[in-house]
């Protein structure tokens, strides 16, 4: 029993520091900073802002509607991580999707680590806690790397030893950042894997990169075909030959001329491959965007 009445006054400690309005715990060196660095506490979601040095910039919805589900019944399980900026004031160094699912399930406070860090301990905390994680894209681990040796001012050998990869592995991600930003694109957009990236960019000029890319796309290619298209253009005289676009399947070719006649207007398909792909209707002004509106409205 006494061992959970010091438990329980402990708590209430931790509590009235963090409420108290004359809290300034700041640095390694301030008062009662032992007390509140490494512990866990329960705070409010809207005392904690958005880590600006977040990698990631995308989420996926159905995973983050799952992981609410679990919260909803389990509890957030492992804590979030915290930087105190003031009082009652804190920053999200990592656990963004926690922290996203319990905002998503009408939760008002979260168990956290809180931690006291600069600016630069933060971006270096958030970025390699988040290189770690299964579900970044191939861009998204690139520019994580990117920033840590820009703005950490480490060497790829330093950051090898950090994130516990291969040098060469690092260097790999951070070549694919030659790559033209549509290509980029496409492979955070899943269009490509990064198989395809690293063939393509041993392709230097962008415009032949793109080129390339828009063949694998057209044509679905694998990255073992990719790099038999790359090999092939790069020994190649006749460059225009090798990447020159695959026609549209006859299905397709078929509705865009049915769409062009129907609307009146300019219709262009791009096709991805794999049964997915773009379509685009040119209108002239809002007069005639309407019209073209009115005439797909009265399909249904």
């Amino acid at each position: 029993m006494a061992k959970a009445t010091k438990k329980q006054a402990l708590g209430r400690g931790l509590s009235a520091i963090l409420k108290d309005p004359n809290d300034t715990i700041k640095s390694g060196a301030d008062k009662n900073v032992d007390q509140v660095v490494g512990s866990i506490v329960a705070l409010e979601l809207q005392a904690i802002e958005m880590n600006p040095f977040q990698p990631r910039s995308s989420f996926n919805e159905e995973s983050l509607r799952e992981l609410a589900s679990s919260i909803k019944e389990l509890g957030v399980i492992q804590p979030i991580t915290v930087r105190k900026l003031g009082f009652n004031k804190f920053q999200l160094v990592s656990g963004e999707r926690r922290y996203r699912a319990s905002k998503l399930i009408g939760k008002e406070s979260i168990p956290a680590f809180i931690r006291i860090a600069n600016d630069q301990e933060s971006l270096e905390m958030a970025l390699v806690e988040n290189i770690q994680r299964q579900d970044l894209d191939p861009i998204e681990i690139a520019l994580s790397y990117q920033r840590l040796i820009e703005e950490i001012e480490v060497t790829q050998e330093e950051l090898s030893d950090r994130v516990g990869k291969n040098r060469s592995t690092i260097a790999n991600y951070l070549r694919l950042l030659k790559l033209d930003p549509i290509i980029q694109t496409g492979m955070r957009d899943g269009f490509i894997a990064m198989g395809h990236g690293r063939a393509i960019i041993n392709i230097s000029k962008l415009g032949e990169q793109l080129d390339i890319y828009e063949k694998v796309i057209s044509e679905n290619l694998s990255v073992r075909e990719t790099e038999a298209l790359v090999r092939g253009f790069k020994n190649s005289s006749d460059k225009k030959t090798i990447v020159k676009k695959a026609m549209l399947p006859p299905y397709l070719n078929s509705a865009k001329k049915a769409l062009s006649e129907y609307l009146s207007s300019d219709v262009s398909i791009k096709n991805s491959g794999g049964g997915k792909g773009k379509l685009s209707i040119s209108f002239k002004n809002k007069k005639d965007f309407q019209r073209i509106l009115n005439l797909l409205k009265s399909e249904k």
